[in-house]
């Protein structure tokens, strides 16, 4: 009996930032898929607990903290990658920095330089890492992801916005130098996502209430609203997508 598209057993997975929020729902639903899933952030205790947790499912992880503004930490989260399960097949680099909220004409220099380096270099520095290796075998799919906050202008997080902006456009770069090797590169962008990440926008009861009142859908995002997306861009239900930005915004940008 064929496999269903959707299927991605045998395939390795690699997710930063994937210890919490949208990350922990990515690394789940590709682990539930039937990937073996590399788990990482920041915090070793953090990583371990994930760890131990779809160890107890029976999911095929390893964990490891990685700092993703360093590239010395992502060289070695794709080199233990590669010597515990020998190939990377879908890379996701979810883990990002929003360490400044007003308006860009009071934004330091140094925390320009942080979110750039978080949010975009860190991407470029993990799709150079891995992709090589996924043309090498055949194929691959590589997912950042990035924001509506990239799409629309914001006066609060504009300096996050315009690195997100930034991840969308590296997206449509990297799909049209990889493509002819059978590398896919997407990007997903979420709306508003109750997450920890998030929660300076949504924990004000007047401010979510009239978000969600603009919101077609009625409501905010949850994590497992965008999981699922991302086993859809690396599955072969995907094969033919690349290069793309699929927005997850409960339809916020329409209206």
């Amino acid at each position: 009996m064929p496999q269903s598209l959707f299927d991605l057993s045998g395939q390795v997975a690699l997710v930063t930032g994937s210890t919490r929020g949208i990350g922990r729902s990515i690394a789940e639903e590709l682990a539930r898929a039937g990937a073996k899933v590399v788990v990482s952030s920041r915090k070793a205790e953090a990583c371990e607990q994930v760890r131990a947790e779809f160890e107890q499912r029976g999911w095929p992880v390893i964990a490891q903290p990685c700092n993703v503004s360093r590239k010395e930490d992502l060289q070695a989260l794709a080199e233990r990658t590669l010597a515990t399960w020998g190939r990377i097949d879908i890379a996701v680099a979810n883990a990002a920095a929003n360490p400044y909220y007003g308006p860009l004409a009071a934004l330091p220099d140094e925390v320009f330089d942080k979110i750039f380096t978080n949010n975009v270099k860190s991407v470029l520095w993990l799709a150079n890492l891995t992709l090589p290796g996924m043309a090498e075998r055949g194929g691959g799919c590589f997912i950042t992801v990035g924001s509506i906050g990239g799409l629309r202008a914001n006066t609060v997080i504009g300096a996050y916005g315009i690195s997100k902006a930034a991840d969308h456009h590296l997206v449509r770069n990297l799909a049209a130098e990889w493509g002819p090797k059978n590398v896919r590169v997407n990007a997903i962008a979420p709306g508003l996502i109750r997450t920890d990440f998030a929660r300076a926008l949504w924990e004000d009861e007047a401010r979510r209430k009239e978000r969600e009142a603009r919101t077609p859908l009625r409501r905010l995002g949850e994590p497992r609203d965008i999981g699922g997306i991302a086993v859809f861009l690396a599955s072969r239900a995907a094969a033919f997508v690349t290069g793309q930005v699929i927005i997850a915004d409960g339809g916020i940008t329409v209206v």
